[in-house]
């Protein structure tokens, strides 16, 4: 111990001992900096701060080293061997940068220790290697005690120092004490190793070595030292500046990771399972880290049995290739399904070892819901445009296609591989000419085409054209602009279309039944030839006719047979024509027109008699041959007429004059003799509208008691008051209706209004109104006379409906059976008109008549004639016997009232009572 004290104390210049120390402190301290720094680092990161920590270690033990030597004074000039010199510096890094990586590599109990031990080693073997490089006229004598206490010493303290190192992080006091404990490790070897030195003068050696000047040699090794030791500790803050960073940057990112909604980043080890998984993917999943970590994060969530074996298909690819990806259904842990798209990257150190994996899985369920609706809206559009009737071409504004549906591919056995996108709509177009064979293409044919496309297309709302290019089929073809220059063209096959559109023009144009010209195609032709029979000075023959017989055809043989000849004769007729030169037409049922241009009378009266021959010959149904009886008129311009209407009706109204002569069917239109059946079509048309636009009126005649002159009741009487005629007489009007069938309608109609008006006059008084034979045919008249009582509120007892003797002769069977059900609701029926129709006492026999009405021409006729008065006697008589009551109609003299009151009639009426008036009210009624 004095040797050490000696040596210090009076071999060493002080002022270089504390520059050494200086420099052995700052070295420590930036050693201690960088080892710890590698100690935080790990690969080739690591290695990188060993060797600088062996750097800065080593150079500042070296330092520390040459700056005492050159303190040390031996007493003799000195020199140093520059190349041991060097050496020493090296061993001196080497070792120290060997003895950090044991040190901080904890791949063994002891290796702190150990790792100081050998940088104690690397402190002793700098300084004796550098004790070699002294070069002096002397010889180096060494004490072995100190030489040993020396290199144990630095061991001992070196091995403490890096154990304290290994431990800073956790005792705060390691952290504190270990650059001291390498300043003592570097000093104590030194010094004691110094104590251990004697130089022995020797004359016989020369120091031949580096000879330097310790103040100037000190102060450059320790600028030396400084700037290597400073450029180390600015590496090491900066480091631990760039680590601060990265800290920060972790937590930002971490915070980032853990507020995601909708992705969970995790890591992964080699095998994949789950290392680190923080809060935010804990919340996305629902999954605590306890339950997951040590997993595999796709065997907690699997939906199904196939997401694990792609998940760990997809670590295998992220191992070979860097990364990977899949997308598939997961489970939450609250059992709620997401759909995840996963992103695998492989982690490796900078020496390629794999580290394990990060997991990024990205809930992607509203994606992948929308996804699947334009994939299922894709799928669903075209299957609309593969199976629509159609086919559709969408072009761009350079003409370019942009998509076709296979309809338009079929409808011109185009080649699958032309139509194609970017195909020009000139190529296209050049193609479907080309399918016709005997088409020859030039440029200027293809030019017009496509000219004509063009300017349906820059039409402000494009165009449609129908194309018959193609032989026995007919294209519609429709371009409409788009709004971005393109535009969609649509092709549709209307072959059919048109077909039936034509069928239906024959329909419109032709019989059905028969297949001859309608009334429509007849007028359409008629007003033609009558316009060329008008300029040319001709005859124009119109001729009208139907089956008699075809009403009994029907009911005899069926309607199937009726329609059977209708097309036979229809069949005949057409071949007539043929031959003719006139058009036939069937205006319905079976009602037949034809016409014909003639130069001369005589001519057109042939070709009618002809006409009417052909119709009259056999036809045969069945096992039948059927000789038709035809009704024919005929009318010719232009004396019968100057327009087509005049012409038809002419030629109807002749024809309805041959139904009426017996053993003449054939008539030509006779001014004359067809007027009176002009007239009553024309009051026939004008019934039509009557009723509707109230020109009808009843007036009501009153009967009275013949013995008190009481009366009894009223005759309900209608009246047509006509726009233009006035007031039409019923004997003009009321056959008329009974043939038009008019008469059922207007027979409610009076018989509604008698009864409101009846029920109106507050007495017991009787309404009389008179029913057609028409009106009792009628299936409906039962619930009309039910329902008009109901809708009145007349009582049944004051109706009197009044019928004919012939009313009934016709279907008498079912007459009766309407009376019976009418005189069952408590109306009372009395005949009119007694003793003019036929069979009277059978008809009295027939049915329990309320009332016999005398007919006005027998009492007409009691004042001058005998035999009446005898026939009114006798009806009175009959009326009495069968204990009915009997009234006498037409009385308009005293004379005849006082007839009537000697042979005891019950009731009267006529001019004399009281004429017939429009308002009775009910203080009149009474």
């Amino acid at each position: 111990m004095y040797r050490i004290l000696y040596c210090l104390k009076d071999q060493h210049d002080w002022k270089l001992v504390f520059l050494a120390a200086a420099v052995c402190i700052l070295s420590s301290v930036v050693a201690v900096l960088t080892i710890e720094r590698a100690q935080s680092t790990s690969g080739a990161q690591r290695m990188h701060w060993v060797l600088t920590a062996g750097a800065a270690g080593g150079f500042g033990i070296w330092a520390t080293h040459f700056i005492a030597m050159l303190a040390y004074n031996s007493g003799v000039a000195t020199g140093y061997d520059l190349r041991l010199t060097v050496l020493s510096l090296f061993c001196a890094m080497g070792i120290t940068a060997g003895g950090v990586e044991v040190g901080i590599s904890r791949s063994f109990r002891y290796s702190s220790l150990v790792g100081g031990a050998v940088l104690g080693a690397g402190i002793a073997s700098m300084h004796y290697l550098g004790m070699m490089a002294l070069d002096l006229p002397g010889r180096v004598l060494w004490a072995p005690d100190l030489v040993t206490l020396s290199i144990l010493l630095g061991i001992a303290f070196g091995a403490i120092a890096m154990w304290a190192i290994s431990h800073a992080t956790q005792h705060r006091w390691a952290a504190r004490l270990s650059p001291l404990l390498l300043v003592l490790a570097i000093v104590s070897h030194h010094f004691t190793a110094m104590g251990a030195v004697t130089v022995q003068p020797d004359p016989a050696r020369t120091a031949s070595g580096l000879m330097l000047s310790p103040g100037s040699m000190s102060l450059t090794i320790t600028m030396a030292a400084i700037a290597v030791l400073t450029l180390c500790a600015f590496a090491v803050i900066s480091g631990r500046k760039l680590d601060l960073m990265r800290d920060e940057s972790n937590r930002r990112f971490r915070i980032l990771l853990e507020g995601l909604e909708d992705t969970a980043i995790f890591l992964l080890d080699p095998q994949g399972r789950v290392t680190d998984w923080n809060a935010g993917s804990g919340r996305n999943n629902g999954y605590p880290v306890e339950d997951i970590t040590g997993r595999i994060y796709a065997d907690v969530c699997a939906v199904d049995a196939d997401f694990p074996v792609r998940y760990r298909e997809a670590l295998k690819q992220a191992e070979l290739e860097g990364r990977a990806e899949l997308e598939g259904p997961a489970r939450r842990a609250d059992g709620k399904l997401f759909w995840g798209q996963t992103l695998l990257r492989a982690l490796r150190d900078g020496e390629g070892k794999l580290l394990g994996f990060a997991n990024i899985t990205h809930e992607i369920t509203e994606r992948k819901a929308a996804e699947d609706a334009v994939k299922t809206s894709a799928r669903n559009l075209d299957a609309a445009l593969s199976n629509m009737p159609m086919g559709l071409c969408l072009f761009d504004r350079n003409e370019r296609l942009i998509l076709a549906n296979r309809r338009f591919i079929e409808f011109y056995n185009l080649d699958e591989n032309l139509v194609q996108p970017g195909v020009s709509f000139r190529t296209l177009l050049v193609a479907i000419l080309s399918q016709r064979d005997d088409t020859v293409l030039d440029d200027s044919v293809i030019e017009a085409f496509h000219a004509r496309h063009r300017e349906l297309i820059a039409l402000p709302s494009g165009g449609t054209f129908v194309s018959d290019y193609f032989p026995g089929r007919v294209m519609s073809i429709s371009h409409r602009p788009m709004a971005d220059g393109g535009w969609v063209s649509t092709f549709e096959d209307i072959t059919e279309r048109r077909a039936s559109e034509a069928r239906i023009q024959h329909l419109a144009r032709h019989d059905a039944l028969t297949g001859l010209p309608n009334r429509t195609h007849f007028n359409d032709a008629f007003e033609i030839e009558l316009a060329r029979a008008a300029q040319n000075g001709e005859y124009l023959g119109m001729v009208a006719f139907d089956i008699a017989q075809f009403k009994e055809i029907n009911d005899r043989l069926g309607h199937e047979a009726g329609d059977e000849v209708l097309k036979k004769l229809a069949t005949r007729l057409v071949d007539h024509a043929h031959v003719d030169g006139r058009l036939v037409a069937r205006f319905g049922g079976d009602e037949f027109n034809s016409m014909r241009r003639f130069k001369r009378l005589e001519d057109l009266r042939e070709a009618v008699q002809k006409l009417y021959d052909c119709t009259c010959e056999p036809i045969r149904i069945g096992d039948e041959d059927i000789v038709l009886t035809i009704n024919m008129g005929v009318s010719i311009y232009p004396q019968d007429g100057q327009t087509r209407e005049a012409l038809l009706n002419n030629a109807d109204l002749s024809m309805q004059r041959a139904k009426t002569i017996t053993g003449r069917s054939l008539c030509y239109y006779d001014a004359a003799m067809d007027e009176a059946a002009r007239e009553r079509n024309a009051i026939a048309k004008d019934l039509k509208r009557a009723l509707k636009d109230e020109e009808f009126r009843l007036f009501y005649q009153v009967q009275q008691s013949v013995v008190s002159g009481e009366i009894t009741g009223y005759e309900a009487l209608i009246r047509w008051k006509h726009p233009v005629r006035g007031f039409v007489s019923p004997m003009d009007f009321i056959s008329v209706a009974e043939e038009s069938g008019a008469i059922v309608e207007i027979g409610a109609w009076v018989l509604r209004t008698a009864c409101r008006e009846a029920a109106g006059w507050g007495n017991d008084l009787k309404i009389a109104v008179n029913l057609s034979p028409v009106q009792l045919n009628d299936a409906s008249l039962i619930e009309t006379v039910r329902q008009v009582l109901v809708e009145t509120c007349l009582s049944p007892s004051r109706l009197e409906l009044e019928i004919t003797e012939s009313t009934i002769i016709g279907d008498k069977i079912h007459a009766l059976h309407q009376l019976r059900q009418i005189k069952a609701m408590g109306v009372t029926i009395a005949i009119d008109d007694f003793g003019t129709g036929y069979a009277s006492l059978d008809t009295l026999n027939s049915f329990p008549f309320d009332k016999i009405k005398i007919d006005r021409s027998f009492l007409m006729e009691a004042d001058k004639s005998a035999q009446a008065r005898a026939i009114v006697r006798a009806i009175l008589a009959l009326g009495k016997s069968l204990e009915i009551p009997v009234l006498a109609e037409g009385v308009e003299t005293e004379a005849q009232l006082g007839l009537l009151r000697e042979e005891g009639c019950e009731e009267a009426q006529g001019y004399l009572l009281g004429r017939p008036v429009e308002f009775i009210g009910a203080v009149k009624a009474a």
